[in-house]
C-alpha cells in the first residue's frame, strides 16, 4: 500500500501507479475520520480494481480546513479525481463519506460507473446531544465511539485507529462535519442516479440504521443491497471480510470502462 499526497490531498492506493483498463474505487472516510479508516478495503479489493483511500481537507493528513456542507466536500473530491486523471471511478463513502458519495452520484461526473454507499442516508439529521457533546466535552464525544459505532460483540481493540482520528480531529472540524450530515437532504433527488449502486448496512448500527439504507436501495432503481451482521456503524473494520467480499462482487459487475 503506498501513502502520497497530491495537492495538499494525502491518500493511500493499493498499487501505483493507477492500472488504465481498472475502475478506481474512491474510499470516503466519516466524520472526523482519516483515510485510514479504508485500510483493509485498500489492500483487499486491490486485486479486482484500483482503490485510493483519500483524507478529506483539513483530515489527516490533508492540508486546508474542514467544511461544513456536503456539497462542498464533494467539490474536493472531485477536484482531485480530475487532478489524478482518473477515467473511471466509483466513490465509496461511510457515514459522512456516503453522503458525499451520493451527491457525487447525483451531480453525475462524467467519468463516474458506479457508487457504494455505506452505514449511510440521504438525510442524515444529528442529534442534538451529540454537538453539545463536541463542543463542551470533546474527550467524552471521542470515549462514546466504541460503544455507540460498534457492535459489542467486537473486539474494542479493532478501533483503536478511529478513535485515533478522533482525537487528532479538532472539535471544530469534528462540528462542521456534523454540520454538513445534520444539513444534508438528497431524499428527493436520488430517482437521478443511473449507474450501479450498492448499499450497504450493518445490523447493529445505532447510528445509520438500517432503514436508512433501505430507504436509498428502494428508490435508486436496480440498485444492490446487503446487510452485514454482528456489526455495527464501523462494519469495514469490523467486519472487513464480508464487507470486502460485497465490494468486490458489486464492482466485477460494473461495465467495464
Amino acid at each position: 500500500m503506498e501513502e502520497m499526497k497530491m495537492n495538499g490531498i494525502s491518500f493511500t492506493a493499493g498499487r501505483w501507479p493507477l492500472e488504465t483498463g481498472l475502475h478506481t474505487v474512491i474510499f470516503i472516510h466519516g466524520a472526523a475520520g482519516s483515510k485510514h479508516f479504508w485500510d483493509a478495503q485498500v489492500e483487499g479489493l486491490a486485486g479486482v480494481c484500483n482503490t485510493v483511500a483519500i483524507d478529506l481537507p483539513g483530515h489527516g493528513d490533508s492540508t486546508g480546513s474542514g467544511f461544513d456542507s456536503i456539497g462542498s466536500y464533494a467539490d474536493a473530491v472531485e477536484n482531485f479525481i480530475r487532478e489524478m486523471e482518473i477515467r473511471s471511478f466509483v466513490p465509496c463513502g461511510l457515514s459522512m463519506g456516503g453522503a458525499i458519495a451520493l451527491q457525487m452520484l447525483i451531480s453525475g461526473g462524467d467519468n463516474c460507473s458506479g457508487g457504494i454507499i455505506v452505514n449511510s442516508g440521504a438525510r442524515l439529521k444529528v442529534m442534538p446531544a451529540i454537538f453539545e457533546m463536541i463542543e463542551k466535552n470533546y474527550s467524552g464525544y471521542v470515549s462514546m465511539l466504541p460503544v455507540m459505532g460498534a457492535s459489542p460483540k467486537t473486539d474494542k481493540g479493532m478501533l483503536a485507529g478511529i478513535i485515533s482520528d478522533a482525537e487528532k480531529s479538532s472539535p471544530a472540524v469534528s462540528a462542521g462535519d456534523f454540520t454538513a450530515c445534520n444539513t444534508f437532504n438528497a431524499t428527493e433527488s436520488l430517482g437521478g442516479i443511473n449507474v450501479p449502486l450498492l448499499v450497504l448496512t450493518a445490523e447493529e448500527d445505532k447510528l445509520a440504521p438500517l432503514k436508512l439504507g433501505k430507504f436509498i436501495h428502494e428508490n435508486v432503481p436496480g440498485s444492490k443491497y446487503v446487510n452485514i451482521t454482528d456489526a455495527g456503524h464501523f462494519s469495514p473494520v469490523e467486519k472487513p471480510e464480508p464487507v470486502n467480499d460485497a465490494m468486490k462482487n458489486f464492482i466485477k459487475g460494473v461495465p467495464q470502462p
